[in-house]
């Protein structure tokens, strides 16, 4: 048995989201470290859901992206969740990435100076009430110390877990604060076929590999081969060549796969990274989201 539960992503699906109530219900039941709830789905909307449904449990975003709305308009969803939800609520905001930058019409800034910008003015936003602890989404050194300066935690995606004691090197002492907030969204498959639970993780991350910023972190960790390879497949349209990129090492550092006893074993060893918070991104090899939550379940009932 692991030392503590992780905190688990949700996802409102559309069609499904009063049946996703019902799972965080669950969640919060079998006394789960958190819910966190990525941007696709409407994660701000379906904080603001949990803030009524749930009683006991933390939640946040991972991540709200800062550029799809006014910081004003934000700050105000952001005090009104904390205040509903009695202070469980995370603030987790993040400059997002530029193909969705892109294909939205944004132009964006310099990722730090926004994001201080943007921080500033959430805390300085009149007449809206408190404001929630804001989490800084940081990949690369620059981004993880600024969270250390004027976050009230930091939380990564996909991160290398022998990169992290590297990562967290980054944050100041007061992040050494217990309620500062280290947490990492990990992919995770439960199953005895490993080969497919390795498959279904490659699955989840070929779009990530795709993207520059993330395979530049993957560098910083140590992974050069591996993302040059990568890119050599993107630039020939190789998509086959670009999943045989993704090794067995790098995948292992990146996610959480195989049977019950070395996801358990996995998530040990993330503990001991300096990771505070993981945070399990749920898929399957038998079905949907509902079976793979099903399914990380159950590796932690006995």
């Amino acid at each position: 048995m692991t030392r503590a539960l992780p905190a688990l992503s949700l996802a409102a699906v559309p069609g499904r989201r009063l049946a996703t109530l019902d799972l965080a219900r669950e969640i919060e039941r079998r006394g789960y470290a958190g819910i966190y709830c990525p941007s696709f789905g409407d994660g701000m909307g379906l904080c603001q859901a949990l803030a009524h449904v749930t009683e006991r449990i933390p939640f946040g975003t991972s991540i709200a992206n800062i550029y799809l709305r006014r910081s004003t308009d934000y700050a105000q969803s952001a005090s009104l969740i904390h205040e509903i939800s009695g202070g469980r609520f995370r603030f987790g905001i993040g400059v997002s990435h530029a193909p969705m930058l892109k294909r939205t019409g944004i132009v964006a800034g310099k990722p730090l100076s926004d994001t201080r910008a943007f921080v500033e003015a959430i805390r300085g936003a009149p007449r809206v009430g408190e404001q929630p602890p804001i989490v800084l989404a940081a990949m690369r050194r620059r981004m993880v110390r600024l969270a250390g300066e004027i976050g009230d935690g930091v939380v990564f995606a996909n991160a290398a877990r022998s990169h992290m004691p590297s990562s967290l090197s980054e944050l100041s002492e007061r992040a050494g604060a217990p309620d500062f907030f280290v947490g990492d969204m990990i992919p995770t498959c439960v199953s005895d076929d490993i080969e497919a639970a390795k498959a279904v993780n490659r699955k989840t991350l070929a779009g990530y590999v795709t993207m520059p910023n993330y395979r530049n972190y993957w560098k910083e960790a140590g992974y050069v081969e591996e993302m040059e390879a990568v890119e050599k497949a993107i630039e020939a349209k190789d998509r086959d060549a670009m999943l045989a990129a993704m090794t067995d090492t790098w995948l292992a550092d990146t996610t959480l796969f195989g049977t019950a006893a070395q996801v358990r074993e996995g998530l040990e060893a993330w503990y001991d990274s300096g990771l505070r918070t993981p945070i399990l991104v749920p898929s399957s090899t038998n079905g949907g989201q509902l079976v793979a939550f099903s399914e990380v379940f159950a590796i932690f009932e006995s």
